[in-house]
């Protein structure tokens, strides 16, 4: 995470986090786009090469073909995650105007108080496409967005901020968005969002995310405290260089 001020270097620490993606377990919506039982598991195993010493696929091993379902499973993440050094997972969240989708392995840590291990949340506030088919503007699951959606969002989080878990900046619950160039008017959202919480006890630490072209520069300016740089960072390649053909299937890999 970049600070917006300069950290005192006999405080600063630094802790390792893990973005968590929960798309490796079955859900309606990604059967009837993708085909019965889809997982992210399906895109893993089709990988094929694309240039010598491009190693693929990436299968996994320790845990195997893990089911995000299973509660065993997200035990030994967690366990995994410790024994390298990794301090909380940074869970995607899919929020569409109330609408929750990919939810339930964290609804189950939340509700269970399993596994014993920090966490936030990073809102994946894009909408969802045919992408995968090169079909971009097929959408699948709009992203829409309102003032009473704001509210309605920022209520629907209060349990998992206040979780003992949360991972929390000088006491703030961290909370970042994906796509903080998608939101209509940024500030106005955020400030919604920081009235809301202070009403509720809660002061709030938001972070934008930093991958696309032009969502770089000072986070304050949208309401943001801070940012964090998200690798592969297309926005370091250029607008020119990133409608060439040899960018345009680096993002397809």
């Amino acid at each position: 995470m970049n600070p917006t001020t300069e950290p005192d270097s006999t405080q600063a620490s630094i802790r390792a986090l893990a973005f968590y993606l929960p798309q490796y377990h079955p859900i309606p919506e990604n059967d009837r786009n993708w085909g019965a039982g889809f997982t992210e598991w399906r895109n893993v195993a089709r990988s094929l090469p694309r240039f010598r010493g491009h190693e693929q696929p990436h299968l996994p091993s320790e845990l195997g073909f893990y089911d995000l379902r299973v509660p065993e499973t997200r035990e030994a993440q967690a366990e995994l995650a410790r024994s390298h050094g990794i301090e909380g997972f940074v869970y995607y969240h899919y929020w569409f105007s109330g609408r929750r989708l990919l939810d339930r392995p964290f609804r189950e840590v939340l509700e269970s108080g399993r596994p014993d291990f920090p966490f936030c949340l990073c809102w994946a506030n894009e909408p969802w496409t045919r992408n995968w088919d090169g079909l971009a503007h097929d959408i699948l699951v709009p992203q829409e967005y309102s003032p009473d959606d704001d509210a309605h969002h920022l209520r629907a989080l209060l349990p998992a901020f206040r979780d003992p878990r949360y991972i929390r900046v000088d006491g703030r619950p961290l909370f970042l968005v994906y796509r903080a160039g998608h939101l209509p008017d940024a500030r106005a959202t955020t400030r919604r969002w920081r009235e809301l919480a202070a009403a509720h006890g809660l002061e709030l630490h938001l972070c934008r995310v930093e991958g696309m072209p032009g969502e770089e520069g000072d986070p304050r300016e949208m309401g943001f405290d801070a940012s964090v740089e998200f690798a592969p960072v297309w926005a370091r390649l250029g607008t020119p260089l990133g409608r060439t053909r040899w960018a345009r299937r680096l993002q397809r890999l």
